[in-house]
Parts: structure tokens; sequence; C-alpha cells
């Protein structure tokens, strides 16, 4: 599950970030990502119904996740461990479902609780990474107000500053899709990423950006820039560093040769 949660996350952030390419040309984009002392590099290649990142794990292991558009799959590739998983549209769907059916009975069971055992519930959970009912309500999407204009590398962007109970928590930068060389027609890519994950990640549609709108993200453009804050503090910052179309060989999505399937659940 770690490697899955690994390909979940990185699939939302770069699909924000990127967008599909028109005709036979591919499309490079590099992000860098700072968290504390830690700086991380992510480069995504994308062609019209396919799309291909390579980051670093947590742990420091190189991945690899492809989205293949026509066969609606995600496959994420350990390049330290010489081995992959795959994901299918149906595979979503159902461990949508189970999710949604555990996240309903322990909504139940903990609003049976009193005050406190709940709040310790919680705060367990948490620990573990699992995010609670009032966790859950606290992450909903920011109220995002326009701050005036910055720079990030050579674009001038747009900010907007993310609050919640009126703590900022989050900032980001946008540029109209032109300054980027991209048009509305090149993100059909995100699209079916956000509809493959609808039933497992119903609640992070917004996260599958593309070209953010006020009304549905709450800021308008293609975010060249992410900070996120905690306690008035930004503990990461994710920026665009690249764009540039190229063409890539159809055997850069494959599967290393040699490379063993691992089946979630099978040893």
């Amino acid at each position: 599950m770690n490697i899955l949660a690994k390909a979940l996350a990185a699939t939302i952030v770069l699909s924000s970030f990127a967008s599909p390419l028109l005709a036979a040309e591919g499309f490079l984009m590099v992000e860098k990502t700072v968290t504390g002392t830690t700086t991380r590099t992510t480069q995504v290649q994308l062609e019209r119904d396919r799309m291909r990142a390579e980051l670093t794990g947590p742990s420091g292991e190189t991945l690899i996740v492809v989205f293949d558009g026509p066969q609606q799959i995600l496959r994420t590739i350990s390049v330290d461990r010489k081995s992959y998983t795959e994901m299918t549209k149906a595979d979503a769907d159902r461990m949508g479902a189970q999710v949604t059916m555990a996240m309903d009975a322990m909504k139940e069971k903990m609003a049976q609780l009193p005050p406190d055992q709940r709040a310790k519930m919680e705060a367990m959970m948490a620990k573990f990474g699992v995010m609670g009912p009032t966790a859950q309500a606290a992450a909903s999407r920011p109220e995002y107000r326009r701050a005036g204009t910055d720079k990030v590398g050579k674009w001038t962007c747009d900010k907007y500053e993310g609050f919640r109970n009126g703590e900022k928590v989050s900032e980001v930068c946008t540029v109209d899709p032109k300054a980027l060389g991209l048009t509305a027609a090149d993100f059909e890519i995100s699209k079916q990423v956000a509809a493959f994950f609808q039933k497992l990640l119903p609640q992070g549609e917004e996260q599958f950006v593309g070209i953010g709108t006020v009304e549905a993200q709450g800021f308008a453009g293609i975010p060249v820039r992410r900070i996120r804050y905690k306690a008035g503090k930004a503990e990461l910052t994710s920026e665009v560093t690249e764009v540039s179309r190229q063409t890539f060989a159809a055997s850069s999505y494959d599967v290393p040769a040699g490379f063993e399937r691992q089946i979630p659940g099978k040893k």
C-alpha cells in the first residue's frame, strides 16, 4: 500500500501542473519540491493520451508513475526494487467503494464515542497517517484571495493566498496557459486521470486542476508555484522550473525488462 499511496499522491500533484499534448508532440515539465532541508526534482513527460512521471519517494527510492489513457491503467514502477504494480479503472472503483464503506463505518462508530475518546482516536489515526472525520472536514478547499503578483522563474504570476478559519494554509501563483505555450485543449489527460480516481478519491477532484477557475478551485490559471503552510510557516514549496515541448520514445512508457509484477495483497 505504500507504493500505491505514493503513486496516488504523485499522480494528483503532477496532474495539477501538467497537460497532454497535440499531435505526436510531447511535453516535458520539471518541478522542484523543497521540504525542510530536502529538495526533490520530478520530471513529467506527457503526450496526448499518456503520462510518465519520474520522482523520488519519501525514502529516497526512485519511482516511475505511468498513466495509459487508452488502456486506462496506472502503473507504478519501483526502480530500486525492480518491480511494478498495475491498477485498472475497475480496481480504482472497487477500492473506492471499500474505502467509502470503511469510512462510513468509522464515522458511525466515532460519532458514538464521548468527545475526549473521539479526540484520542483521531490523534491515534493521525499518527499513522489516517485522517479522521474532523481532520477531513478541516482539509476542505481553502478560501483563496488574490494577493497581487509575483515572479517564479521567468514567469510573472498571479498570487492567491488560501485560508481556513482565518489561518493562511496555502499559496499558489498561477499563469495563463499561453505563458507556457499551452491551450485549454491540452488538458484532456487531466480529465482522464480525475475520472480514473473519481470513486477512490472523491474529495480530491479539486486537486486535478488543469486550468484552474475561481468557481471550481478558487484561483484562475495554471499553478507554477504551490506553498503549503503550517502554523504560519511554509513547510513545503513546489515550483515548476522548466517547460518544453519534446518527443519521447514509445519505449519510455514501458516497464523495464526483467521487472517483476507485484500484486497487492499477495506475497
